[in-house]
């Protein structure tokens, strides 16, 4: 149970470790809540996958739980001082080939949600916006889905504004590159090893380490002799590669109030890609559809997923095949003016996956006083300002039981060989 007499070290400074970070602090004033992560938060860059520059805020979702979740996310992006500044209701225009638009439409009704949202025929949502989709690809498409209460939000800044918050309230960060996990003889977590030796310890262990969590484990497991630390099947690291143009004037004026677009690929093509509207910068970006793993060997015979062993993730040594599968989603949704823009900065995202995209924020079953809340399994960041509650339900026991089956550590894995985000390619095979 959680109190104010306890401490608190979370590993990973994301949107998981953020949120309960800053969670923590509010509900225990006085406790010792430590934030560790491998970067400073106000770094230029960082390798965690929800530092970003932009990233999409929606409730759109066919699974009526997340709907209910990402409702309340919503909910807190619009009217909580914090959120709001860094939310953009720009709206949504979902091209789906799945009959998604009316699963959508039930969950909102099933919820009692009034929303400006609606499916429009292809010629007709041609239309919107000036025609600026006029000419994306709609093969084997029937409707559009328009959510006009969808957005995005500044995901750079609002991840760097909440830990500052979170310092100030009380929250101690600290940069360092975590090695293994500390487990003690009668296996208890008492807290984590840095590569520099230093040995951190807290009466809770929160590993919120996103795409580095199956390898932290798996050095922790080779450590301490404790086979069952390993995520093994529960979770791969993935990655998916992202890109920018920067719209000269001209452009602006027709982009700059377009809604979020995301073009639902057909099976054979891969996961789903899409187009942000202009941050500050006014630059546009599109994520690709090219899921990848990078399997590495981590000791003797022992194989996983995970990013690349560089400090930065080697997150900007992206190969020309990723800078043309980012060609191709600006072409999807674009259409010709996408075929036209000079692509001009790329990067690869690492993020935690699970078989059936749900999270995990749950006890771990391998040593005491440690616990998972990660595997934002390419859906995670628009859940930032609830994440955090939701981990405190879990450490005190009051989590929804719906939630402790779906999130739970040890959990009946389905097989994720039709999941379209399941990396089928090898990013070695890419390059």
């Amino acid at each position: 149970m959680g109190s104010e007499t306890s401490s608190y070290l979370i590993i990973g400074a994301g949107v998981f470790g953020t949120s309960t970070a800053y969670h923590l602090i509010q509900r225990y004033p006085d406790a010792t809540v430590t934030l560790v992560d491998r970067d400073a938060f106000d770094a230029s860059r960082r390798v965690a996958a929800s530092w970003d520059w932009n990233k999409v805020v929606r409730a759109d979702y066919a699974d009526l739980g997340y709907c209910k979740l990402a409702l309340e996310a919503q909910d807190v992006w619009r009217a909580d001082p914090l959120w709001k500044p860094f939310y953009h209701e720009s709206g949504i225009y979902w091209i789906s080939r799945t009959g998604f638009s009316q699963k959508v439409l039930d969950n909102y009704a099933k919820l009692g949600r009034q929303a400006d949202l609606y499916s429009l025929p292809v010629e007709e949502a041609r239309k919107l916006h000036g025609g600026i989709f006029g000419d994306a690809d709609y093969t084997g498409v029937k409707e559009v889905l328009i959510n006009n209460t969808s957005g995005w939000a500044d995901a750079r800044d609002a991840l760097r504004k909440v830990i500052e918050t979170s310092v100030e309230m009380g929250v101690k960060y600290v940069v360092a590159e975590v090695t293994c996990l500390e487990i003690d003889d009668v296996g208890v977590c008492r807290g984590v090893r840095t590569a520099g030796g230093v040995v951190l310890t807290a009466t809770h262990t929160i590993l919120c380490s996103g795409s580095f969590t199956p390898k932290l484990l798996e050095m922790s497991a080779e450590i301490s002799g404790i086979e069952k630390l390993r995520a093994d099947e529960r979770i791969i690291s993935a990655g998916v590669t992202t890109g920018l143009t920067h719209l000269n004037d001209g452009d602006m004026d027709s982009y700059s109030a377009m809604p979020v677009c995301i073009q639902e690929n057909p099976p054979e093509r891969g996961a789903s890609n899409g187009m942000l509207p202009p941050n500050k910068d006014s630059q546009i970006k599109w994520w690709g559809q090219y899921i990848f793993k990078n399997t590495q060997e981590v000791k003797r015979g022992k194989f996983i997923s995970a990013p690349p062993d560089k400090p930065d993730y080697a997150e900007w040594e992206v190969p020309d095949s990723l800078k043309n599968d980012i060609r191709f989603a600006s072409k999807v949704t674009a259409g010709k003016k996408g075929e036209s823009w000079e692509l001009e900065q790329h990067r690869i995202c690492w993020e935690a996956l699970t078989p059936s995209e749900d999270f995990i924020i749950s006890k771990h079953s391998a040593a005491d006083q440690l616990f998972v809340a990660t595997c934002g399994s390419f859906h995670g960041w628009k859940f930032f300002p609830i994440l955090g509650r939701y981990v405190l339900q879990m450490l005190n026991g009051e989590l929804p039981p719906e939630w402790q089956i779906r999130w739970a550590w040890d959990r009946q894995l389905p097989d994720p060989s039709d999941l379209v985000v399941w990396p089928k390619r090898e990013l070695k095979d890419l390059k």
